[in-house]
């Protein structure tokens, strides 16, 4: 699919708008057409609602925006103890084998399908990480022998971090990423 079809911008856009044209093209072949051709007319917008379908199926799971902002909150409130229990937990949960390593610049090791990953999570308070913390990061991975990395903050990237980890193949864990996987934090039920 091209990267600027109507189907491929409509896969990138809210659910409702690919959703909204299959139900005006329904709308407008049911005035126009003859009755025993509505059907056909109405079956015009399936592609349409089936982009809808596949829109919902992507973002399920997915927290809301506030979801998003109460577990921000909640993170950057905790201890670095608390913190790491989270995510060691959430990456239990998410089927990895987790390690915890004591390294400057990764706090865990995990493995996955035979292939090992560096996390790294101490500095998720930070408000904005530049490329530093990511170029150490990328060392540690070559000198440990890693496949891969995460790294994981409650802050945001500069864009030159940003490019960084694209061209490093970094994956970078934060805002609504973060929220999805500290989605069963056990801070958040005990407030609630």
């Amino acid at each position: 699919m091209k990267e600027n079809s109507i189907f491929a911008l409509l896969l990138r856009a809210q659910w409702w708008v690919s959703g909204g044209i299959a139900l005006l093209i329904a709308i407008i072949a049911s005035a126009l057409m003859p009755r025993q051709y509505a059907v056909y007319g109405i079956f015009t917008g399936m592609p349409f609602m089936i982009v809808c379908i596949m829109v919902l199926w992507r973002k399920r799971g997915e927290p809301s925006a506030t979801r998003v902002a109460e577990i921000m909150q909640a993170t950057r409130a905790m201890s670095w103890k608390d913190f790491s229990v989270e995510i060691e937990r959430a990456l239990l949960r998410d089927g990895f084998e987790v390690t915890r390593i004591d390294q400057p610049h990764a706090d865990f090791s995990i493995i996955s399908g035979g292939r090992k990953a560096l996390v790294s999570c101490k500095r998720w308070k930070a408000a904005s990480n530049g490329i530093e913390p990511l170029r150490d990061l990328h060392n540690a991975v070559e000198a440990g022998g890693a496949d891969y990395s995460f790294y994981i903050t409650a802050g945001e990237f500069t864009p030159t971090a940003m490019q960084f980890a694209v061209a490093h193949k970094m994956r970078l864990v934060h805002g609504a990423g973060l929220a999805k996987l500290l989605r069963e934090m056990t801070v958040l039920k005990s407030k609630g």
